[in-house]
């Protein structure tokens, strides 16, 4: 059994306002609290179904995929008419206990579904969460819209996409915020593969909700991939605490306390903060009158200046009101904090890289996306471990619509459907309550 880690944190909301105090850092542990445990489950299971559209790609025949019409099998199927019909039989299909955790619900005026199939579903390959909401979907239309054998198939196409020429049902009806397994980077990468503006969106744009269900799901990820081992595993509890948790209010008064200063400000306030509470101390004195830190808590120092390069990019990217400079908040963020205290940028150095990376593929040679297109499964964001895309995401919450890649445009399914379930729509007060069921 892994050694007792006996730090303890209090845990603020997004306003300040304390969640739970005292909290033993091991009741955030994806291992044990069971709201991340929620949250992962409901990642890996949930699907989004936007019904409308697909009652429209039937009775236009754009059922093979993006620029894909094929003409002449145009088929009018009364998918919202019969929506509540459809619902019933996708809960009654895909439910195996009369008491498990199914859940099909219809939203937007029926214009939308949620479904949830049972976590005993997910066997194996997570894929479940989506194949067998896609299975049963097929079969509730057929049923319910009285769909004869010579026009099942065009249900099929337009509810699996190109599947299974192509095994990604990108252009198929059911929506998740997990992608299939051959597109993660490798073993542990399922959580990391999420893009920017799907979580931007599921927070209704909050940004340190925002920064904080990225993170969650960034360090569940880091268990699964086998990083969080030993003594490393107090280190990614440490960070999932203050910066994606609030804790002892760090986040919240680094940005409110420079909310009209710069990005320096923010590297100046968070030394001073370290040093108040003990865990910068000098090492020594140049010439020059410069200060060399050190200290004796590693891992608390990268906790804390983890905090503060979400701050940095909070006040940076709202005082311009767009996302796209957080590749150039983050890098130079390390680097003045380096240069101010003598001590290793977040993630000794791996958030500093991954920034200059991600800069070029967002808006240099390369610029082929923006921030929101990004996640922590990307080859030039995978690297910092937990602390890089929570940045990234709540740069996104903060952007004013200035990008081409913005929240509403490629994700605004997932913000109405996944945005109603509490876990993902408030995650620091859903993990606060988690973990007063262990103290």
């Amino acid at each position: 059994m892994a050694k007792a880690i006996e730090d303890k944190v209090d845990l603020y909301d997004d306003r300040g306002n304390v969640l739970a105090s005292d909290v033993p850092l091991q009741a955030i542990s994806p291992l044990r609290n069971s709201a991340i445990q929620k949250i992962v489950s409901l990642t890996m299971r949930t699907g989004a179904v936007d019904l409308a559209k697909l009652e429209k790609k039937l009775a236009t025949g754009a059922i093979g995929g993006r620029g894909m019409i094929i003409r002449g099998i145009e088929r009018k199927f009364p998918i919202l008419d019969k929506a509540e019909e459809i619902a019933k039989e996708v809960e009654d299909m895909l439910r195996i206990e009369e008491d498990d955790d199914t859940s099909v619900k219809l939203i937007a005026g029926g214009k939308r579904m949620l479904t949830q199939p049972p976590t005993a579903r997910i066997m194996c390959d997570y894929s479940a969460g989506l194949t067998s909401a896609m299975g049963a979907l097929t079969h509730a239309i057929i049923d319910t819209c009285n769909v004869d054998m010579w026009d099942a198939s065009y249900v099929k196409a337009a509810v699996w996409g190109m599947y299974p020429e192509d095994p990604d049902t990108a252009d198929g009806a059911v929506k998740m915020l997990v992608d299939i397994p051959m597109k993660n980077e490798g073993p542990g990468f399922a959580l990391r593969n999420i893009p920017v503006n799907h979580l931007a969106a599921t927070v209704g744009k909050r940004a340190i909700q925002g920064a904080a269900l990225t993170m969650i799901l960034e360090e569940a990820a880091q268990f699964e991939m086998g990083n969080a081992m030993g003594p490393f595993e107090r280190g990614h509890l440490l960070d999932l605490a203050f910066e994606g948790l609030n804790a002892n209010n760090l986040l919240y008064n680094l940005i409110k306390d420079n909310g009209k200063g710069v990005l320096a400000d923010v590297v100046y306030d968070l030394a001073e903060k370290a040093k108040a509470d003990g865990i910068l101390k000098e090492q020594k004195k140049l010439g020059s009158g410069f200060i060399v830190y050190d200290t004796d808590d590693m891992q608390l120092w990268n906790a804390y200046a983890s905090a503060g390069m979400l701050a940095a990019v909070c006040v940076n990217c709202g005082a311009m009101r767009a996302g796209q400079s957080v590749p150039g908040n983050i890098c130079y963020y390390n680097s003045l904090l380096e240069h101010e205290t003598g001590m290793p940028g977040v993630d000794y150095g791996m958030a500093q890289g991954a920034s200059v990376s991600s800069s070029f593929f967002s808006h240099s040679i390369y610029g082929g996306g923006g921030p929101g297109v990004f996640y922590g499964n990307h080859i030039v964001t995978r690297h910092a471990k937990g602390q890089l895309i929570p940045c990234f995401c709540a740069a996104m919450c903060i952007d004013a619509d200035t990008m081409y890649f913005i929240p509403a445009r490629t994700s605004a399914l997932y913000g109405e459907v996944l945005g109603a379930i509490p876990e993902f729509a408030e995650p620091m007060k859903a993990v606060a309550e988690g973990a007063k069921e262990l103290m």
